[in-house]
């Protein structure tokens, strides 16, 4: 059996650090199992140890044999040792995870590490327990275990164990974003463990994080050499996401030839896995490469293939980019209906996106700070038993001596208040960075729309008109596609500058996601808003006539609603602003509508005209 075979499993909500765990999984259980005896043979076994080794094996290829074997072992309990019992009660934890029960699971699992004593059952349910936290969404739990797991590493002895520790740890920092600490990890995995399966997997997880770094180049060793053995252990999965990431490194340099050259040689061994970690990437970064080669219709075709195979609730931003390329084929065969929901949806995607990604580096950001400020303590309490005990000593000696230990302590007084004061600092730095979008510094999405619930409640109260406006950057992937994504993020910020200078400080601004922004206005009628929009409006549009300008001309398209007209519920206002914006966008972008009391009206500005053709 292959570990891709091992991977065609239900499809729920899973991360690739999860999908990298059940190949490990999997690699263990193989490895234990050498010699292999066959089915049959162990099914006359009558030796515990084979059937909860056999159990083991094949709890994900064949779950109706494994939870008929559980029962059988079950009945044999009462002759089982503390360790066998163990194992036991792990099988049964992580039967009730896969079914999808994660609280009852972690409570299962919690219990078991309470009780059991053998370090890789431990080891075993404890990589699980983060699975299951993840899962479950108890992200901040997960990073806390994986972190403690890491503390603990020289005390597990297992080969298996201790490598997929490294693995887990390697993908989980990867999905936070701190690439830095997942190479040092994976680097830890392939230097502790040479095999080939071992070197398929972690080379795979080092390219994509040097990808989703921007730092992949195609010489890196990690490409050819983990290809190579991945085809060793017939490996299919992780070898294609090797060749998803070298083809978005090929787009992102121009060379479409090359990008579908890595791909489509290799599409139908991809769709044979049936796995929903590597076909809605690899489909979706084809379907961008025929899109750019110019051949709508398979572009289409792979593209919706991306979005039939994601998993329920994925979040993934190879989703967004299956949108974008039913968008952009659209807008060329002059369909403007579907092309407008279209967008909504990869809009709507990119956002699922980056509201996960920015979660988890969230959750990992809170658990460092826990262990940074424990460190401190525990260094203060360190400083403070050394100044007690010189204390004691100079109290034995002389008058001079307590002045000095009165000195002393007058040091650890001052170094306790100091490190108060830079632990109240590092707190509000904490709350102010998960506050605030990284790229602008204005609001991030969670944070604006907290703030502006607040707001319209306090506007409701006071019978007090307030006004919404939207904004989105037009065809801002061309400028991506065209200029590179630094060029991007200058014209980011540079909009978001333009708005900021004719904003008062009681307006609340914020980035819900990629190119799209929100204004709340507080006291503000819907004329005096447009006006307002109409002059950001305007300054966007000069940006590239100004002594700092840009390279490349930016315009932004302005949504408006008051709640004069739609009232003071944060969701309504924002639903007719974005009705407004996407208005604007069909009367031609560069432009300001507004929603009044009938139906909304819009404010025509100099610019392009809208042309279905322009992509």
């Amino acid at each position: 059996m292959s570990i891709a075979s091992a991977t065609q499993w239900r499809h729920r909500r899973r991360s690739w650090r999860h999908w990298l765990i059940v190949a490990m999984l999997m690699a263990c259980a193989i490895a234990h199992a050498a010699p292999t005896p066959t089915d049959a043979a162990l099914a006359q076994t009558s030796t515990i140890d084979a059937r909860l080794q056999h159990a083991d094996r094949i709890k994900r290829t064949d779950n109706a044999g494994f939870q008929s074997l559980l029962a059988e072992l079950d009945a044999n309990a009462g002759g089982m040792t503390a360790v066998q019992r163990d194992w036991l009660d792990y099988l049964h934890a992580w039967q009730t995870g896969y079914d999808g029960n994660y609280p009852q699971a972690l409570i299962r699992f919690n219990a078991l590490l309470a009780r059991t004593r053998d370090p890789t059952v431990r080891a075993r349910a404890r990589i699980s327990v983060i699975d299951d936290q993840i899962n479950s969404n108890h992200l901040v739990d997960a990073y806390a275990n994986i972190e403690s797991l890491l503390d603990g590493l020289p005390t597990i002895t297992d080969h298996d164990a201790h490598f997929l520790v490294l693995a887990s740890a390697s993908s989980m920092y990867v999905d936070a974003g701190q690439f830095d600490l997942a190479m040092r990890y994976i680097d830890a995995a392939l230097a502790f463990d040479h095999g080939a399966l071992s070197t398929c997997i972690m080379s795979a997880t080092k390219v994509n994080a040097l990808e989703r770094n921007g730092k992949l180049g195609l010489d890196e060793p990690a490409i050819d050499d983990g290809i190579a053995a991945c085809r060793d252990v017939g490996e299919t999965i992780f070898a294609n996401i090797i060749r998803v990431s070298v083809a978005n490194v090929r787009l992102g340099r121009g060379d479409v030839e090359a990008a579908l050259a890595s791909l489509l040689p290799f599409d139908a061994e991809a769709m044979a896995t049936g796995s929903t970690a590597l076909i809605p990437p690899f489909r979706a970064t084809l379907a961008t490469a025929m899109l750019r080669h110019g051949d709508l219709a398979r572009a289409g075709q792979y593209a919706r293939s991306a979005i039939e195979h994601a998993g329920v609730g994925a979040h993934s931003k190879a989703i967004a980019d299956a949108w974008q390329v039913l968008y952009q084929i659209a807008r060329k065969q002059g369909d403007d209906a579907a092309a407008l929901g279209y967008l909504e949806r990869s809009a709507a995607a990119e956002k699922s996106y980056l509201n996960a990604v920015s979660t988890s580096a969230l959750a990992y950001q809170t658990v460092a700070q826990r262990v940074r400020s424990k460190k401190d303590q525990v260094a203060a309490l360190q400083q403070q038993n050394q100044l007690l005990a010189l204390k004691r000593q100079a109290q034995a000696r002389s008058l001079l001596a307590v002045q000095l230990a009165i000195a002393l302590l007058l040091l650890l007084v001052g170094s306790v208040a100091l490190y108060a004061v830079r632990t109240r600092r590092a707190q509000r730095k904490f709350r102010d960075l998960a506050r605030r979008d990284g790229l602008t510094g204005i609001c991030n999405h969670q944070h604006f729309m907290e703030r502006a619930e607040q707001l319209l409640a306090a506007s409701r109260k006071d019978a007090r008109e307030a006004s919404m406006l939207t904004i989105d950057l037009d065809h801002f992937k061309r400028v991506n596609d065209e200029h590179g994504h630094a060029a991007g993020d200058a014209a980011l910020r540079h909009t978001v500058d333009c708005c900021k200078a004719h904003l008062g400080s009681d307006a609340i601004f914020g980035r819900l996601g990629g190119e799209e922004f929100a204004i709340l206005l507080p006291d503000c009628v819907r004329e005096r808003a447009a006006e307002l929009a109409e002059t950001m409006r305007a300054r966007i549009a000069a940006l590239h006539d100004l002594p700092a300008r840009l390279p490349f001309a930016v315009t932004a398209s302005f949504g408006i609603a008051s709640t004069r007209d739609v009232g003071h519920d944060l969701k309504v206002v924002l639903a007719h602003a974005d009705r407004s914006l996407y208005q604007a966008k069909r009367d031609g972008r560069n432009r300001v509508a507004v929603h009044g009391a009938g139906e909304p009206a819009t404010m025509m500005a100099t610019g392009n005209a809208f042309d279905p053709r322009d992509v």
